[in-house]
């Protein structure tokens, strides 16, 4: 494996897991929590999470969809060709989750809490949690086949 073959999969691997671990804590901890804040206090709440969780996940998630492209393009000899589609695949779906999901859940929220939403926005979030659960699976395995 060349020098930059295993420099785009450790970028890839890394950003991977970030999120991973994210989406895990979000999802188990700070997703839940949402509806033990304040009702006065949860439309400021809800902007300064989105705001801050947009510096931290916002990176992270470009730097992983340019690894998975460049991989594709660049590392396709030395890990086939089914990972990163199938990894992009996962990726495509995460971000339509985001889009359809969880943005117009935030942007509910962010006029004031609702427990529909609030509950909806945990329920959906399953499949972004699954999505990039699977995707560090596949950056690992690309890691092993290289």
């Amino acid at each position: 494996m060349s020098d930059q073959t295993a420099l785009l999969l450790a970028v890839h691997l890394a950003a991977t897991m970030a999120m991973f671990g994210v989406i895990w804590f979000v999802q188990v901890v700070h997703y839940p929590l949402f509806a033990a804040v304040g009702r006065p206090e949860f439309a400021e709440y809800e902007a300064q999470h989105v705001r801050r969780t947009g510096w931290v996940v916002g990176p992270l998630m470009a730097i992983e969809v340019l690894a998975a492209i460049a991989i594709l393009f660049f590392a396709r000899d030395e890990v086939g060709l089914a990972l990163p589609l199938v990894g992009l695949a996962l990726l495509l779906a995460i971000h339509a989750c985001t889009a359809f999901f969880a943005v117009p859940a935030h942007r509910r929220l962010e006029e004031g809490f609702d427990d529909a939403t609030q509950r909806r926005l945990v329920a959906t979030n399953w499949l972004r949690t699954a999505g990039w659960t699977a995707r560090s699976g596949i950056a690992v395995a690309m890691v092993v086949v290289a």
